[in-house]
């Protein structure tokens, strides 16, 4: 039997702590995306005979397969401790128990305390093989925890907030972050509703049906991630299917919103978009909100995607439109494609590596819609990513050096295009944009991670 025992301290009270603990969403926060992946929170939190059912990926799969592990809370003592037992799963044992105690003068410690045990019998003298990915994933867990709660002070009042594409890599993080800060979160969804918490809706539908808008009456904002994955082959079909599914979804969803304004209420539509806005490759100019657009097919998209929230920002809704860069994460998106490459050795720079990257981890992105969703006023374009840009050559150096292995194989530019099409791989993988990200933090955006070893240090849980 091992023991490992990680410690970690936080400004805000007890209280506060075990709040968010108890909340929807913890779990999927405090798990780095593409190691663990939940199957369901718990129905009944933190409680005894709460059970949960999560994946522990396999690396190479972005945390989609692997062995289940099933868990159940065996002891619960508010604000106190918890604490849960592995089921079944990889191991032979393990005991979690979660203890939480006030600090002299304020704020709340928490002692993590884990005994397990090897399976098959391995002896306890190779735990020292498990203990890194322990230290990892709860250095990961303790930074996860800290920003969010000191992201949730910076934001103290709830709202009603209703999210589309809440399945995907963007959606499920930042559903649970709203969870953990209290908010009451609506999930638009295309099936039946399976609780009060879910809103049917078909933005196909061409008959305007889509969509009661009495379903979003008592809703404050709605943040609108939906839309077709844009990186496949550019082929006609794709494309047709990536421009229709923005613009009709929002048009939809902006429509229905100027039709409710009438009631006074003040309501927020914040729309995702991307940096192809702004063409394939500006080279070295700054972008910033002002900057003209493109004119590539992603430019197109976006432009036109943006222009369909017109109904709502013209019948008084506040309308924002995040820009999004190329999103950081294990657990999907440009980074878990490559990763597997680059923990082989066989990783290297796109193309000349010239081009610029506007990378920005999962948890900058998700704060940043949750910032725009939550500060009145704030309205237009906003460029999402970090602060200090890097060209892809840069990129690719400190993703080696994060993952300690070579760069030395540089990607040609046909390998995209094998892949993406022509079109594809210069307006995805060979793409460029400088993005300025002044405006964020001039509406007091705190980013998470400005350095971008810094950042993939965190998403990978290194």
């Amino acid at each position: 039997m091992a023991t490992f025992t990680h410690v970690s301290e936080y400004p805000q009270s007890r209280e506060t702590v075990w709040a968010w603990h108890e909340r929807p969403g913890a779990f999927t926060r405090l798990s780095p995306p593409g190691q663990v992946r939940s199957k369901g929170e718990p129905s009944v939190g933190l409680q005894v005979g709460a059970e949960h059912r999560f994946t522990i990926g396999v690396p190479g799969t972005a945390g989609k397969v692997g062995p289940t592990w099933h868990a159940r809370h065996t002891a619960y003592d508010p604000p106190s401790f918890f604490e849960d037992v592995m089921v079944s799963g990889p191991l032979r044992s393990w005991v979690h128990r979660h203890v939480f105690t006030d600090l002299p003068g304020g704020g709340t410690r928490i002692e993590d305390e884990v005994t397990y045990e090897l399976p098959l019998g391995l002896p306890d003298v190779l735990a020292r093989l498990v203990e890194p990915q322990l230290r990892g994933m709860f250095a990961y867990r303790e930074r996860q925890l800290r920003d969010d709660l000191a992201f949730h002070e910076r934001h103290p009042e709830t709202k009603v907030i209703a999210v589309s594409g809440a399945s995907g890599l963007v959606g499920r993080q930042l559903v649970a972050l709203l969870g953990g800060g209290g908010h009451d979160v609506r999930v638009l969804t295309r099936r039946a509703p399976k609780s009060e918490r879910e809103i049917r809706w078909d933005p196909e539908a061409s008959d305007g049906s889509g969509l009661d808008a009495e379903a979003l009456r008592d809703v404050d904002v709605v943040i609108h991630l939906a839309g077709e994955p844009i990186g496949k082959r550019f082929t006609a079909h794709h494309k047709a299917r990536v421009f229709d599914s923005r613009v009709r979804s929002t048009t939809l969803l902006a429509r229905v919103l100027a039709d409710l304004s009438s009631d006074g209420r003040e309501r927020a539509l914040v729309t995702a978009s991307a940096s192809g806005y702004y063409g394939a490759d500006r080279g070295d100019e700054v972008l910033t909100e002002q900057s003209a657009s493109g004119d590539a097919f992603l430019a197109l998209v976006c432009r036109e995607w943006e222009a369909a929230a017109d109904p709502a920002r013209e019948a008084g809704v506040r309308v924002a439109h995040v820009r999004t860069g190329y999103v950081q994460s294990a657990g999907g998106g440009q980074l878990a494609l490559q990763l597997p490459l680059y923990e082989a050795g066989l990783g290297g720079r796109l193309g000349d590596g010239r081009q610029w990257m506007p990378w920005i981890t999962i948890d900058d992105l998700i704060g940043l819609y949750a910032h725009v969703a939550l500060t009145p006023g704030l309205a237009g374009p906003v460029n999402a990513a970090a602060p200090e840009p890097v060209r892809a050559s840069e990129y690719a150096a400190t993703l080696g050096r994060v993952v300690r292995r070579p760069t030395v194989l540089p990607v040609p530019g046909f390998g995209p295009a094998l892949l993406l099409g022509r079109q594809g791989a210069r307006e995805l993988a060979l793409a460029g944009q400088r993005l300025d990200a002044s405006l964020a933090q001039e509406w007091g955006y705190q980013f998470r991670h400005r350095d971008l070893a810094d950042g993939l240090r965190h998403v990978l849980a290194r």
